[in-house]
């Protein structure tokens, strides 16, 4: 058996603002060495922060550490996520995630690199409006 022992890539970062509304912090928990495609982070989101719209080519598995998240898809559906509760997105589905609007959040956000069609892993798009947000 081989073990593999890794060190973050790189300190907590803030995370751009192309990609979220407030304040998001990213810690980088793995990178995957081949032949493994599993990328994880640990993302820190201020109360009523959020991504923008986007998808992942294959999928995208969010578990709640802390605080209380929202997530929401393309047809106005938004959920409320706890500590301990996972969600999946599957591949291709536009959706969003973020804190909700008096809590701190933190998440797992774990997804496969390497789109089978050799397109982004990640997509962005426009930021989430407040009314789709539900704040």
């Amino acid at each position: 058996m081989q073990i593999l022992l890794t060190a973050p890539e790189a300190p907590t970062a803030l995370g751009p603002a192309e990609w979220f509304t407030g304040e998001v912090w990213i810690d980088v928990v793995a990178v995957p060495p081949d032949p493994s495609r599993l990328r994880v982070n640990a993302v820190h989101f201020s109360p009523g922060a959020r991504t923008h719209w986007h998808r992942h080519a294959n999928g995208q598995t969010l578990h709640v550490t802390e605080g209380v998240a929202r997530v929401g898809t393309r047809d106005g559906t938004v959920l409320e996520v706890r500590p301990g509760q996972t969600v999946w997105t599957p591949p291709g589905e536009w959706h969003w995630h973020g804190a909700a609007p008096a809590a701190f959040m933190t998440h797992l956000a774990m997804w496969e690199v390497g789109a089978a069609d050799g397109g982004p892993d990640t997509e962005w798009a426009e930021e989430v409006s407040d009314q789709q947000y539900g704040a």
